[in-house]
């Protein structure tokens, strides 16, 4: 059967599609996913004017392709391995555009690291274990949801201020 992305082919028939395809989209799939090297270079533009925080995008790269690479040395059969992970999908898309709005992400630069690990946990959870070919978005709305508790556990202490009991913090 011909699937209609790359990550649908690999999952229901266990075929790769060429990496060069998939850097310079010259592969079927969704608006916004197939050309890598172009949303990779949008996002260059967008960290050199500093519009993105690049934590976000890096922590998912690097997380996807970390966990990708452990589970393609279990079982190279069944798991693709962490470059196809990283290039197929919408996952570039998500990482640069979607996850560093600044109104969801966290501010802080522990906290983006955070956000950043548990979009990649949660993208290499649904793709492999899930019903779904995709689960980037998933990942980051999900995660978006906790954006305030992550805020707040990683605010960096402020020395020198008074506490409410009158006890002196520096």
């Amino acid at each position: 059967m011909d699937w209609a992305t790359p990550l649908a082919r690999m999952k229901f028939d266990a075929e790769a599609t060429e990496l060069l395809q998939l850097l310079l989209g010259t592969t079927s799939g969704s608006l916004g996913e197939t050309s890598a090297l172009l949303i990779l270079m949008g996002g260059v533009y967008l960290t050199a004017r500093k519009f993105l925080n690049w934590r976000v995008p890096v922590g998912i790269f690097v997380t996807v392709f970390l966990l990708a690479t452990v589970l393609h040395w279990v079982d190279a059969d069944k798991y693709p391995d962490g470059t196809f992970h990283l290039f197929a999908g919408g996952l570039m898309l998500g990482a640069v555009f979607m996850a560093t709005d600044p109104v969801t992400s966290p501010v802080t630069p522990i906290g983006s690291w955070v956000f950043a690990i548990g979009v990649g946990v949660l993208v290499i959870a649904i793709r492999q274990f899930g019903g779904l070919t995709e689960g980037v978005m998933y990942a980051i709305l999900f995660m978006n949801g906790f954006t305030p508790l992550i805020d707040r556990i990683t605010q960096p202490k402020i020395y020198g201020t008074v506490k409410e009991d009158g006890a002196s913090d520096g």
